[in-house]
């Protein structure tokens, strides 16, 4: 007997086909920042590690000096020529306090799926990304069409960057969604996220879907950093799992306590995500967990006012 495919397994096979979508949409989008502006970048959970990836390539492009905070860890003294707020739902609350205490002083733009809740008038400009919402819990289309349309707006950064238009990502993902997963990686009985520069975010992104959806004991570090402590908890039977190029002598220091490298350096670290986010929904489903219905997580966290 057939199982129905989990939903997030759906939305997760619609990403090439949303990301292509969104580099359109970001060309005919004036509210995105500016070279040469110093911008800030929010949001919560993924989001917030969306806004993470998204900063350090900004930056990495010279594009502007460019930050990144958790919503309810800004610095809202500090100057900012533009902010950006990414939230999926539009109403969560640390994200809707943030805007509101920006407003009138930073100009402020917000990508967010829905375009009937609070969000829409807390703002400056909105992008409304609805075709990339999802019913899950578990944020993955959204939270990588947000960053798509964020990574064109920046133009052709490869020379500056060595990243992939986002097109070229599409294409890549579209192979991850149809390549079998690492059989090492499914057999793990933990796995160790890394990244460097912009991929740090979505090393992070990784392995909160990982917790998330399959309730697995997942970490996540800087991948120069691994040598610094992470390594110790690496041994047969576990994973370290690198986006983007590898650190020369990563993968001897990784063989040598006898772990498992996971590593695409030619696939674009966007679509690398994509395979991350499949074993996430292939561990859950073979631990008997429902990914659709994660554990003590919901859609938005809305935070009930003080007494």
């Amino acid at each position: 007997m057939s199982r129905t495919p989990a939903r997030t397994s759906t939305e997760i096979a619609t990403q090439p086909a949303a990301w292509r979508r969104a580099a359109l949409a970001a060309a005919g989008f004036d509210g995105l920042p500016k070279p040469g502006e110093r911008v800030a970048v929010t949001g919560c959970g993924t989001s917030w590690f969306m806004a993470l990836a998204y900063a350090a390539l900004r930056e990495a492009a010279g594009l502007g000096e460019t930050d990144a905070f958790a919503s309810s860890e800004f610095p809202a003294h500090r100057p900012y020529d533009r902010v950006v707020a990414i939230t999926r739902s539009g109403t969560t609350t640390e994200v809707l306090d943030l805007l509101a205490a920006l407003r009138g002083r930073v100009p402020t733009t917000v990508l967010t799926a829905d375009p009937k809740t609070p969000v829409m008038t807390a703002a400056d400009e909105v992008a409304v990304l609805d075709w990339a919402d999802e019913e899950s819990v578990v944020q993955t289309r959204f939270a990588t069409t947000a960053l798509a349309f964020l990574r064109a707006g920046l133009g052709d950064v490869r020379e500056a960057t060595g990243v992939k238009p986002v097109e070229e990502a599409a294409v890549d993902a579209e192979l991850a969604l149809t390549e079998p997963l690492p059989e090492a990686a499914l057999g793990a009985e933990q796995w160790t996220f890394l990244g460097r520069g912009w991929t740090y975010g979505l090393a992070l992104e990784a392995a909160l879907k990982m917790r998330e959806a399959a309730g697995a004991w997942t970490e996540a570090y800087p991948a120069m950093e691994y040598r610094h402590g992470p390594i110790a908890i690496t041994a047969p039977g576990r994973v370290a799992w690198v986006f983007g190029e590898l650190p020369e002598g990563l993968a001897g220091d990784v063989a040598r306590v006898g772990g498992t490298l996971v590593s695409r350096p030619g696939t674009d670290p966007l679509a690398d995500l994509v395979r991350a986010q499949r074993l996430a929904v292939t561990l859950a489903e073979s631990r008997g967990l429902d990914p659709d219905r994660p554990r003590n997580l919901t859609r938005s966290v809305i935070l009930a006012p003080e007494a």
